[in-house]
């Protein structure tokens, strides 16, 4: 049986292994902590061993320790970085590579550069095969993964109809368990931001992607406001709407009057985290103008990304067709379940 170590217990890391601790095709030694802070007794509260770097044990008397970090990551197949945004470098260099295990990072992390993690961002909608044959993947981040979820179905079905996408990216300020981010009452802008060369990684370096990113003043989801020009008259939005309906982690809704709406509804029926593990696209304020499609979505931050890191896993440890992973991925998220019950819910008027 695969052995895998979660490496890190922040708001990815304690999902991610949450849900891949009831996947009895592997084996799941344990998860990394760095701060001796109240995760560590959650962590070890719900039956998970846990680790610490060697140098930090005495901080962690107060606990009772599996071991160190050090140690464990030689008995680990797989390990999924779940460290804060930067750490993950480090990590590899000093961990991973001299120990020679394979590592799924997160999206905090870049590839390419001089502290590039991976040569490929995953998209399970889009190069799913491509990780078989991969020692260390990066994950896509949120907005990333989100993307690729509507890029792709786009370009398989229009192909060079399409001319360009301008998308404008409103991204939630903090996670809901970040208690230690304060939100601004400010809304702030990105220069630069990572994200278009991100998705242009996985969907080719052509595609004709103009992002902007601005932060705003919530912990409530992103929304991603996407203009999709054709090369002619556009398809009407009933198309469009339609072209998603049997996407995997792609809901359509029409009546959210915004992302708590979404929210609480997940949290009413009680979803784990809070989370829909999917991209919601409102048909509602969806429209055609001319050549352009205006397409609004919001993105479930942080959650959207936890099956992608199971897929992804999948990929490098088994090398799994790709519809016996999504199948098995299903059987612990219940994303199918999860789409129906938010559609009937903010389902049309």
């Amino acid at each position: 049986m695969k052995k895998v170590f979660v490496n890190g217990y922040g708001s990815i890391g304690s999902r991610i292994i949450q849900f891949i601790a009831d996947d009895k095709d592997i084996e799941v030694i344990g998860v990394g902590k760095y701060s001796p802070d109240d995760k560590v007794a959650d962590a070890i509260s719900r039956g998970f061993h846990v680790y610490v770097p060697k140098a930090k044990t005495d901080a962690f008397k107060n606990y009772k320790i599996s071991g160190a970090i050090e140690d464990v990551i030689s008995q680990s197949d797989l390990v999924i970085d779940a460290s804060p945004g930067g750490v993950g470098y480090e990590n590899k260099k000093t961990l991973y590579e001299p120990k020679n295990v394979s590592a799924i990072f997160q999206g905090g992390e870049k590839i390419g550069g001089d502290e590039s993690v991976a040569g490929l961002i995953f998209n399970s909608r889009v190069n799913y095969e491509k990780a078989f044959d991969s020692k260390y993947v990066m994950q896509g981040s949120c907005n990333v993964t989100g993307m690729g979820r509507i890029l792709q179905p786009l370009k398989e079905k229009y192909g060079k109809k399409l001319k360009r996408f301008d998308a404008t990216l409103l991204r939630r300020w903090a996670d809901l368990e970040d208690s230690k981010t304060q939100v601004k009452d400010s809304i702030e802008w990105t220069r630069k931001p990572h994200h278009n060369e991100d998705v242009k990684s996985y969907m080719g370096a052509d595609t004709p992607l103009f992002i902007r990113a601005l932060k705003v003043p919530t912990r409530q989801m992103h929304v991603h406001l996407m203009d999709i020009r054709f090369d002619g008259p556009a398809p009407s939005a009933q198309e469009i709407i339609d072209l998603y309906k049997n996407e995997y982690g792609v809901a359509t809704l029409y009546n959210a009057k915004g992302t708590k709406d979404i929210r609480d509804y997940a949290e009413s029926i009680k979803f784990n985290f809070k989370d829909t593990n999917m991209i919601h696209i409102h048909a509602d304020v969806t429209e055609v103008q001319d050549d352009t499609v205006k397409l609004t979505y919001s993105d479930d931050q942080t959650g959207i990304v936890v099956p992608e890191n199971h897929l992804l896993m999948q990929a490098m440890l088994f090398k799994r067709k790709r519809e016996d992973a999504f199948k098995h991925t299903e059987e612990l998220f219940h994303m199918e379940e999860k789409k129906k019950l938010l559609q009937e819910h903010f389902a049309k008027k």
